[in-house]
């Protein structure tokens, strides 16, 4: 049997003292619906409301594999001086409202090409933060054929 040095001991107390005062943090609760989404959105747009139009969505109506839609995304014809100062993407049926949030600089285009993993059929919003504080909104809505982000 091998003696345990004072040094050790407390050492071992500690770690033992600190897991046991140590509380876990809370598991995220995921929430797949449309008050989820919304929540999200306000929280991305500080409550304020988001105007239709200005930003240009292309995603295919039907994506045939979830774990990679492609996603374009355009703000043309913003007036002298304005620029887009964020993306976000948000989702439906996700396991997290908010896809993706995409920050741009005023010497950044704001064309942005990616892909995203899709869950289900949803509809997918994109708001863009102009400079000037406004937000513009596109939405649209995707059938995917094999769902990706699949839980249990």
């Amino acid at each position: 049997m091998t003696a345990v040095s004072r040094r050790s001991a407390l050492g071992i107390g500690a770690g033992a003292l600190a897991l046991v005062t140590v509380k876990p943090a809370a598991a995220q609760f995921v929430r797949k619906d449309g008050a989820a989404t919304l929540e999200a959105i306000r929280a991305f747009t500080g409550g304020k409301e988001a105007a239709p139009g200005k930003i240009v969505m292309d995603i295919p109506p039907l994506v045939e594999n979830g774990n990679s839609a492609p996603l374009k995304l355009d703000v043309p014809g913003l007036g002298d001086g304005v620029f887009v100062r964020r993306i976000g993407v948000f989702n439906e049926k996700n396991p997290l409202p908010e896809t993706v949030t995409l920050h741009l600089g005023p010497r950044t285009a704001p064309r942005v090409q990616t892909r995203i993993r899709l869950a289900d059929s949803q509809t997918i919003t994109a708001i863009a933060e102009l400079s000037d504080g406004t937000f513009h909104s596109a939405t649209a809505d995707v059938i995917v054929t094999l769902a990706a982000c699949v839980e249990g």
